[in-house]
């Protein structure tokens, strides 16, 4: 598991990707293909930013190559790649994201190294619980998941609104006065609560299956 991460995935999630991997597979494609529009929608945003710019366009094609290539592991299993309802995942952190920058940076790039990260440790569980194919996809995968984190943090850092030399949390301050591990902290623990608590529904970065959890 990442260093970044507060949990594992539980042992239910993945009993629940074995049982439905026409839905694991589709919603895998359609977080490839967000965290391609992610890269590609800070490009536009942050045209200030050559360090990020270089980086978000380098990884905008890489997440792309992986759509490409989930397509056509649908495709070898005779999946019909559809559309799916979105999970409650991206919605419930990018709630905490602040709306002012450069908060609002800092947090869409710390937001990203704890998607990877999360990504990261279910590609190494699928990869050992699946088998075959597959199972041989999802491991190639783990290495960029992990170098993608590390990218996202190391950004988030340098935007930081506070220098390295001051990490300290400061009462009443606003969000941008935040230190970097106060932010960081944020989105880790609702990681955390995302992927412990029960859901009803079944997607690649659900929580804990319910019996009604259905694709």
């Amino acid at each position: 598991m990442s260093k970044l991460l507060r949990c594992e995935t539980p042992e239910s999630w993945f009993d629940a990707a074995r049982r439905d991997l026409p839905t694991l597979l589709i919603d895998h494609a359609n977080c490839e293909k967000k965290a391609a529009g992610t890269a590609v929608s800070l490009l536009y945003r942050y045209v200030d930013k050559p360090k990020l710019l270089r980086a978000m366009s380098r990884l905008a094609r890489e997440e792309l190559r992986h759509f490409e290539q989930v397509l056509t592991m649908l495709e070898s299993f005779g999946i019909i790649y559809t559309s799916l309802t979105p999970s409650r995942y991206a919605a419930a952190m990018h709630s905490l994201i602040c709306t002012s920058e450069p908060g609002r940076l800092v947090d869409t790039l710390i937001i990203g190294a704890v998607v990877e990260a999360r990504s990261c440790e279910r590609f190494g569980g699928l990869a050992t619980r699946i088998g075959g194919r597959l199972g041989d996809f999802y491991h190639r995968l783990m290495e960029s998941e992990a170098r993608h984190a590390e990218q996202y943090l190391e950004l988030a850092r340098e935007y930081s609104a506070l220098p390295n030399s001051d990490r300290r949390n400061q009462q009443g301050a606003g969000p941008d006065a935040e230190s970097f591990e106060g932010r960081l902290e944020r989105f880790v623990a609702r990681d955390q609560l995302l992927v412990l608590s029960a859901d009803s529904q079944f997607r690649f970065h659900s929580g804990l299956p319910t019996e009604q959890a259905t694709g």
